[in-house]
């Protein structure tokens, strides 16, 4: 696994976990499977820039917060 992908898939966990959000309902937010966003979770997958921003904004933060 790609060390940016983890860390990327770390960042989005915390802050789902931080705004008290289940996968389930920031992947019907963010328009994609729970699954894939598990996978996007754990570093698994190679995240778009598209994919990034629906999920930075399913979150309400931008995408910065969630690559730094």
């Amino acid at each position: 696994m790609d060390e940016t992908l983890v860390k990327i898939g770390q960042k989005i966990r915390e802050e789902r976990i931080k705004q008290s959000i289940s996968q389930e309902e920031l992947a019907f937010r963010a328009e994609m499977d729970r699954s894939y966003l598990s996978e996007v979770e754990t570093g698994q997958k190679n995240l778009s820039v598209l994919v990034l921003l629906r999920i930075a904004k399913a979150l309400g933060v931008s995408s910065s917060v969630l690559i730094d």
